[in-house]
């Protein structure tokens, strides 16, 4: 597959069919979106929110979470509004994640199978790794995007001025349906 996608690169360069996608590094609209990595989203996410090439920051990870206030979401959120003047951050999930119900014993057989030992994991444990809390999910997608808008909103390096929002997405239509605090 890799090596269809180099191929199909040649001819892009070629044919110069990036032009229409030329743009800078900061976002037109001052616009972070933190969603989930599901391929349903891939092309719907900037479609259903009206956003062009260069329009807003797009960070995703699996179930669009921070699981921690010094994670890679988190510090790619901080980048954007010191290094790229966002002031607005979209948390968007999105309906029948694959996060939702997801955790570390889910993953571990899988582990097992494609080759790795008891004697890594516990390596890994040993350096302070929690497999389980890492590879945890959620149990409910509106609570999920609460927390993460909550993690966000009360970090200590994000500007109370920085705009936060939650939503959850549909998957198949795209239609957002914004999730309040409690």
């Amino acid at each position: 597959m890799i090596d269809q996608i180099i191929e199909y690169n040649k001819d892009f360069v070629a044919q110069k069919r990036y032009e229409k996608y030329l743009t800078d590094k900061y976002p037109n609209k001052k616009l972070a979106v933190l969603s989930c990595m599901d391929t349903r989203l891939t092309k719907l996410l900037t479609a259903a929110l009206g956003l062009e090439n260069g329009d807003a920051k797009i960070i995703k990870n699996a179930g669009g979470l921070v699981i921690s206030a010094f994670d890679s979401a988190m510090r790619s959120l901080i980048v954007a509004i010191y290094e790229l003047g966002v002031e607005e951050i979209m948390v968007i999930a999105h309906t029948h994640c694959g996060a939702c119900h997801m955790n570390y014993e889910h993953f571990h057989d899988q582990m097992k199978a494609k080759g790795v030992t008891d004697e890594t994991l516990e390596t890994i444990r040993k350096c302070g790794i929690d497999l389980n809390h890492w590879l945890e999910g959620f149990k409910d997608t509106p609570e999920s995007v609460r927390q993460t808008v909550h993690t966000i909103k009360t970090h200590p390096l994000v500007p109370k001025s920085i705009v936060v929002r939650g939503f959850i997405i549909d998957s198949e239509t795209g239609q957002l349906e914004e999730i309040f605090e409690k």
